[in-house]
Formats: C-alpha cells, structure tokens, sequence
C-alpha cells in the first residue's frame, strides 16, 4: 500500500468527504422519495427534499471534514511504522 505523504493528506482527506457525503445524500433521497411515495398523501414537495438533500450534503461534509483528516493521519502513521 501507497505511504500517504503530509501533503496527500488534505486531497485524501477531501476526496473521502465528498464521497461520504454523496453517499448520504443518496441514501436520504432514497429513503425519502419511498417514503414520500408510498403514503396515498404525499407529505412533502420534491422541493422539499431536495433541499433536505442539500441540508444533508452541508452538515454531513462538516462533520466528515473533521473526522477523515485524523483517520486518514492514523493510517498512514500505522503504514509507515
């Protein structure tokens, strides 16, 4: 495995985020177009969850900006060793 140098770091640690991020986003589209559209009144406008969709994208990427940078530091501290 590829030894991840100080200044790989921040592209590894963004490209994770991003991809975190975007994994959630679809997995709360999902659950909330079914939802959404097994109910015989639909509760919410498509607008609605989109922007819960965008909601969802903002606060997952700053959560997962503060968190990837010290696993990916960790990994590569245990690879080098």
């Amino acid at each position: 495995m590829d030894k991840v140098s100080g200044k790989n770091t921040g592209k590894y640690a963004l490209i994770a985020s991003i991809v975190s991020s975007l994994l959630l986003v679809i997995i709360f589209a999902v659950l909330s177009f079914s939802v959404n559209n097994s109910r015989a009144v639909s509760l919410y406008s498509q607008v609605d969850i989109i922007a819960g969709m965008v909601f969802v994208f903002i606060l997952s990427m700053i959560v997962s900006a503060s968190l990837w940078p010290g696993i990916i530091e960790n990994k590569a501290k245990k690879n080098s060793k």
